[in-house]
């Protein structure tokens, strides 16, 4: 029997389902081997066939390029990482947390900065351009968008085209409108907190989105409070920032803290 190929696009305790390349969304079920071996997840490539009760039945798994494990997602190519200026302040430290712990993971990531429509006085737009720069200078993508206005929302799905995607930020900078913007489903944020003005997400499983030319957005919980130390070695956080690489320390495992000879340090000591 010739097999066909399906992309997982939900996985919520035992259920399931396949996205067949002809369009078809159809329940899936492991067979033989790969159900008692291996687990499937949202992202997950397999083979398969069509079987007379409509089910997807699995009987292949494709080499994951990645697994991320929250949430559980394979075959991620990037990770949008929603932040704002404003409403709430905004967090360096969280945002250095995420690219750290994505580029362990072998995601690329881009910097979205959400709700620029709050960005009316002359102070902010600078706040605005300085850490956008700064991202930047380091290699990342940064995109300006509102999910409320919709501005720079089709340049944002332009930017994602045929690719799996993660979204992740703080709470309350938008993550649920921005879903609800680029894929045009409706999705629930929960009710949002009165002392902290931060939403409540409402999704379990994660379930894979379809949006723009062939490209998927998990809507999943994203991260909130995270420290890149609780899930990536300490002695290996420094190796998943892009900018260090550009300088040679006097050890070669410097770990830019309290070493003599460190020139991470002395860069910073330049502005650069």
């Amino acid at each position: 029997m010739e097999l066909i190929k399906g992309l997982v696009i939900e996985r919520e305790a035992q259920l399931i389902k396949v996205l067949t390349e002809k369009g078809e969304e159809l329940r899936g079920v492991p067979r033989g081997k790969l159900k008692k071996q291996e687990k499937v997840w949202a992202g997950d490539w397999v083979w398969g066939f069509i079987t007379e009760d409509g089910l997807f039945a699995i009987e292949k798994l494709e080499e994951r390029k990645n697994l991320l494990i929250r949430p559980k997602i394979a075959n991620v190519d990037r990770a949008i990482i929603v932040v704002t200026i404003k409403d709430p302040e905004f967090q360096n430290f969280l945002l250095d947390n995420l690219l750290v712990i994505y580029e362990k993971e072998g995601v690329d990531s881009v910097v979205v900065f959400n709700k620029i429509d709050l960005l009316n006085t002359p102070e902010d737009k600078k706040e605005l351009l300085r850490w956008k720069q700064i991202y930047e200078k380091v290699g990342y993508p940064v995109l300006e968008v509102s999910a409320l206005t919709g501005e720079g929302i089709d340049g944002l799905v332009n930017y994602l085209e045929g690719q799996i995607c993660v979204m992740a930020g703080p709470s309350g900078v938008g993550k649920s409108a921005l879903l609800s913007k680029i894929t045009g489903v409706e999705l629930k944020s929960g009710e949002i907190s009165r002392k902290t003005r931060r939403g409540k997400h409402t999704s379990r499983g994660v379930k894979l989105i379809p949006f723009g030319k062939g490209s998927f957005v998990a809507d999943s919980p994203g991260f909130s409070k995270v420290e890149a130390a609780t899930l990536v070695d300490k002695k290996e956080i420094k190796d998943f920032f892009p900018e260090f690489s550009h300088y040679t320390c006097k050890f070669a495992n410097c770990m830019h803290v309290k070493e003599v000879g460190c020139e991470v340090k002395e860069a910073i000591k330049r502005g650069e």
